[in-house]
């Protein structure tokens, strides 16, 4: 990608992709399914947050294209959507805990 700035509906999605990944819930389950693709009672227990706000969470990230489901019987199982994702959430993670120098 250039240094221009994408298209207006696509900053418009961008925008919002960034708005809801500034809820502090949504981050905990993104970074809790960094690893390895978690149930929603998995993410639920671990993270000590009820199904139904892990559910409501997790239908606003797939519909982001930020997690994806795979079902598998009865449960599925949610993941990072891509390493687009996953190397965003890890380069910012790093970014944030860097030592800051004031110019």
């Amino acid at each position: 990608m250039t240094g221009n700035p994408p298209a207006a509906p696509e900053l418009t999605v961008l925008a919002e992709t960034f708005r809801l990944l500034g809820d502090p819930t949504r981050l905990r389950i993104l970074f809790f399914c960094l690893e390895e693709p978690r149930s929603v009672g998995d993410i639920a227990a671990s993270l000590d947050l009820s199904q139904s706000l892990v559910s409501h969470h997790l239908r606003l990230l797939r519909g982001a294209r930020l997690v994806r489901g795979n079902r598998q019987a009865k449960q599925i199982f949610y993941e990072l959507a891509d390493k687009h994702v996953s190397d965003m959430l890890v380069d910012m993670a790093h970014h944030v805990g860097e030592e800051t120098t004031d110019d």
